[in-house]
């Protein structure tokens, strides 16, 4: 690729995004109208004057009006859509196998973090589906029969909110910072990358990653010896997840599974959320900033897991995710037979109550990565020569510092 291509936006895009941005044109055009409409009701419930109704809804000819907006972008949106979608084999028969770019899939893997759960529920053909690969290709029972260099040790790597399976290697630009590769190089490991859309529920991914796992990994071409899973961020909470289900239904792959490794996870939530929350309660207060609060709800269901923690259908089933609510967690601890580690980072100099509970890594304090909670039952209990901080280290960049390599190839190199 040339430098005046890799700067050129469109040469990211592929035809078949048409049908994606036009629902997304569609979506947020309705989002709009659907706020103004609510200021505007706002306005007129304060001053008594009539066009205000109990229904949410302006009446009159203002109601009129905006009703007129929404129908017809519904039925522009989904004509367009019929269309677009008929000409889908066009445009695959016209762009063939075009590969992908880092670029355009690490604006995809961002877009699926804040809305992936819409973008799936609208049939959106941004949404990522989960897939395991190797290379940059997604693996099969049939191409994985035939892995090149395929060794017995297997190392999963499970990136975070926002983010693909790319990105591991994406940012690297000297040799050694690589943990996947230093793994293979080092220590005979050969790597697959999950790729999931971050904007699901967590216990979703983490079923669809157990069901995976356990229809794959029968096919592999050699014995397995150990499957160790490094893995970032949100990551961790989804293999928390998948093991669960996976022992749930009596699943043959977690009797592989020989260390995991967390980096940077929240295990008991992220301020960020927490806040977040809290600015949607605010939002809702007032009649004036409630129509604004639409804004805040466009976050995915993925993010909103993210202010406890949760890995368990029932951690969010029956309950509005919105709602200010304590956490209602059920406790589940680290799998037995696992040798589990965990690292997590601070931007500050030196440890401190501040750092610890706040700071941390910018977006994951150091007690939620290490396990630590306030309720006994809920904390996660790694052996201490199994954590490690790291410190002036922000959240990014555990994905590819090399004193993480070092401390990933330390623990998993036999004694």
């Amino acid at each position: 690729m040339t430098t005046q291509e890799s700067k050129n936006p469109l040469h990211h895009l592929r035809a078949s995004d048409m049908r994606g941005l036009a629902q997304l044109a569609s979506q947020a055009t309705q989002g709009v109208t659907g706020i103004t409409e609510g200021v505007h009701l706002s306005v007129l419930s304060t001053m008594g004057m009539p066009g205000a109704a109990k229904t949410g809804r302006t009446r009159g000819i203002i109601g009129i009006v905006y009703s007129s907006v929404r129908v017809a972008t519904q039925i522009l949106g989904k004509g367009v859509d019929v269309t677009l979608r008929a000409l889908q084999p066009l445009f695959d028969l016209v762009e063939g196998d075009k590969p992908e770019t880092p670029r355009r899939e690490a604006v995809l893997a961002a877009l699926n973090g804040v809305m992936g759960d819409r973008l799936l529920a609208n049939d959106n053909p941004f949404a990522i589906p989960m897939s395991l690969r190797h290379q940059g290709q997604p693996l099969n029972p049939d191409s994985i029969r035939s892995l090149p260099g395929a060794t017995g040790k297997i190392a999963l790597m499970m990136h975070g909110l926002c983010m693909s399976d790319l990105q591991w290697s994406a940012s690297q630009k000297t040799p050694g910072t690589d943990h996947a590769q230093a793994l293979a190089s080092t220590l005979g490991y050969t790597p697959i990358y999950l790729r999931y859309n971050s904007g699901m529920h967590i216990s979703q991914n983490g079923r669809e990653l157990a069901k995976q796992l356990e229809q794959l990994l029968p096919h592999w071409p050699t014995t397995i010896e150990e499957l160790t899973v490094v893995a970032h961020s949100m990551g961790g909470l989804v293999i928390r997840s998948a093991i669960y289900y996976a022992k749930e239904q009596d699943m043959a792959w977690p009797s592989l599974l020989k260390n995991i490794i967390f980096l940077g996870t929240p295990h008991h939530g992220a301020p960020l959320e927490k806040v977040g929350n809290w600015v949607d309660a605010l939002m809702g207060s007032t009649p004036f900033t409630r129509p604004f609060n639409a804004l805040g709800k466009i976050r995915s269901a993925g993010i909103t897991d993210l202010r406890f923690g949760n890995i368990l259908d029932e951690d969010w089933q029956g309950t509005d995710r919105f709602d200010l609510a304590k956490d209602q967690r059920k406790a589940v601890p680290l799998p037995d037979s696992v040798t589990c580690f965990c690292v997590a980072a601070t931007t500050a100099e030196k440890r401190g109550p501040l750092a610890d509970r706040l700071i941390g890594d910018g977006l994951v304090p150091v007690n939620s990565a290490l396990g630590r909670h306030g309720e006994a039952h809920k904390a996660i209990a790694f052996d201490s020569d199994h954590q490690w901080i790291t410190y002036r280290m922000n959240h990014m960049a555990l994905l590819s510092r090399p004193e993480v390599t070092r401390k990933i190839i330390e623990w998993l190199t036999p004694a």
